[in-house]
C-alpha cells in the first residue's frame, strides 16, 4: 500500500479515510488527522489532545480548561495542557470493573464555578453483584473528596452480569440530574426489568443535584414504585443530552442486533422494550412481532445494523455555525459519529463522520464551541476544530 503523505493529501475523501486509519502506521495517521476533513454544511480538522488513555467512557471540560476523564477500569485522570497526568485521581469509589461495568459517567454542576461538585456514575459493588450508583465530590489538588452518594440503587437488585449498566447524567439546567440505567442484561420478554416500575433497571430517572426525589416525579405516589423514575422500557441508554433551547431531552441506546434508537424522552412515558424493537437476538430469533404498540413511545429514528450507540451530544456553539442544534452520535462497533439535522422533534437528515477511526464512546460540546470525540479503542481524546482555526492542542 502506498502511504505516501501527498498522496494521501491528493486522494483525501471518506473511503480513503476509512482504509487509512484503519492500515496506516501511528506517523502517518497523525499526519492524516492534521489535514481537512470535508462534510456536508462544515469542514474540520482533527486535533488529538491525547492517545494514552485505558478504556476511557466519559469527559468533562473543567472551566480552568482541564479535562476530567473516567477509565473503566476505575480511575478518574486530569489531561492539562493536552498532557495527561501520571498519576489518577486519589479517593474516586471502589467500582466493579467487570464486562460493560465500572467507572462511566463524569459531569459538572451548572453551577460548578460556585459550588465545585463533580458527579460520578460507577458500577457499585454488592456482595450478590453491582449496579450503577452516582457520588458527587469535590477537586483538591489530585484527590477526591467531600464525597456524597447522591444516588445509592437497592442491594437487593444488584446481579452479577456485566452487561447494560447505563449511565450517562445530564442536568437540564433547572436543578434536575437525569441518568440511565440499562436492564442489566435482562431476559428478552415482557418480564424484563425495564417494563416493571418496581425496579431501577432499564429506566431514565430524574433527582434533584443533591439526590432527593422530585415531588413530581411521575410515579413517586404510585405504591411499589421505585419513585425516581422518569421514563420506563429503556433497555441501555448510553447517550443522553439536554437541547437547554427547546428543552429536549435526547437519549440513544443500545438495540440487541438491530434496533439501535434514538428517543425523545418524555414523562412517564413507556419506550417498549423488549415488548417492541426493531431488534432480533444475537441468535437471530425474534424477540418482539411489533415494532409499535399503542401505549408505547416509538424512536424517533432507529439504526440497523446497530451502530452500537454510546455518546450524544447537542451541538450550540459558534464555532461551526451550520451545526448549531444538530446532535451528535457515536458508534462503537461501526466506529464512526452521525450528525443528526433536526426539526422540531424530527430527524431531517444524517450524515456519518470519522468513519472507521476508532470506536467512539462519548461525544461532548463544550463552552469552547470545539465538538470533542472520546475514543475506547484505541483510548484517546480529540476534538474538531473549524478549518483555520489557529488554536493548538496544548491551548484550550
Amino acid at each position: 500500500m502506498n502511504r505516501d503523505p501527498d498522496r494521501i493529501r491528493k486522494s483525501y475523501s471518506s473511503a480513503w479515510v476509512a482504509a487509512l486509519v484503519a492500515a496506516c502506521s501511528p506517523m502517518i495517521c497523525s499526519s492524516l488527522f492534521a489535514e481537512t476533513v470535508r462534510s456536508q454544511v462544515e469542514d474540520f480538522k482533527v486535533e488529538v489532545l491525547t492517545e494514552d488513555l485505558d478504556h476511557p467512557w466519559g469527559v468533562t471540560k473543567l472551566p480552568d480548561g482541564r479535562f476530567l476523564i473516567t477509565e473503566r477500569r476505575g480511575t478518574l485522570r486530569i489531561l492539562e495542557n493536552a498532557r495527561l497526568l501520571p498519576d489518577p485521581v486519589r479517593g474516586v469509589p471502589e467500582v466493579r470493573a467487570k464486562g460493560q461495568g465500572g467507572l462511566l459517567d463524569v459531569a459538572l454542576h451548572p453551577d460548578y464555578a460556585q459550588n465545585g461538585w463533580i458527579y460520578l456514575a460507577y458500577s457499585k459493588p454488592f456482595e450478590k453483584g453491582a449496579l450503577t450508583a452516582i457520588v458527587r465530590g469535590r477537586l483538591k489538588g489530585n484527590d477526591f473528596v467531600d464525597v456524597e452518594t447522591i444516588f445509592d440503587p437497592p442491594a437487593d437488585e444488584a446481579t452479577e452480569g456485566g452487561n447494560h449498566f447505563g449511565c450517562r447524567m445530564q442536568f437540564d439546567g433547572k436543578g434536575y440530574l437525569f441518568f440511565t440505567i440499562g436492564d442489566r442484561g435482562d431476559v428478552t420478554t415482557p418480564e424484563n426489568n425495564a417494563q416493571k416500575l418496581t425496579n431501577v433497571k432499564g429506566k431514565i430517572h430524574r433527582i434533584h443535584d443533591d439526590g432527593r426525589i422530585p415531588e413530581d416525579n411521575p410515579f413517586v405516589n404510585q405504591a411499589g414504585a421505585r419513585p425516581t423514575i422518569w421514563a420506563y422500557g429503556i433497555r441501555n441508554a448510553q447517550g443522553l443530552a439536554f437541547d437547554k433551547n427547546t428543552g429536549h431531552l435526547w437519549e440513544t441506546e443500545h438495540g440487541p442486533r438491530g434496533g439501535d434508537e434514538l428517543n425523545l424522552i418524555k414523562k412517564g412515558l413507556n419506550y417498549g422494550w423488549p415488548i417492541v424493537t426493531y431488534g432480533i437476538n444475537y441468535s437471530g430469533t425474534t424477540i418482539a412481532e411489533h415494532t409499535e404498540q399503542e401505549g408505547m413511545e416509538p424512536p424517533v429514528i432507529q439504526w440497523t445494523p446497530s451502530i452500537a450507540a454510546s455518546g450524544l451530544a447537542i451541538y450550540n456553539g459558534d464555532a461551526f455555525p451550520k451545526w448549531k442544534g444538530n446532535l451528535f452520535a457515536g458508534g462503537l462497533a461501526h466506529q464512526k459519529i452521525i450528525r443528526l439535522a433536526l426539526e422540531g422533534d424530527k430527524v431531517t437528515s444524517q450524515e456519518i463522520l470519522l468513519e472507521k477511526t476508532g470506536r467512539v464512546r462519548d461525544v461532548r460540546a463544550f463552552d469552547d464551541g470545539y465538538l470533542y470525540v472520546l475514543y475506547d479503542q484505541p483510548g484517546k481524546l480529540v476534538r474538531l476544530v473549524p478549518t483555520g482555526s489557529e488554536k493548538q492542542a496544548g491551548n484550550p
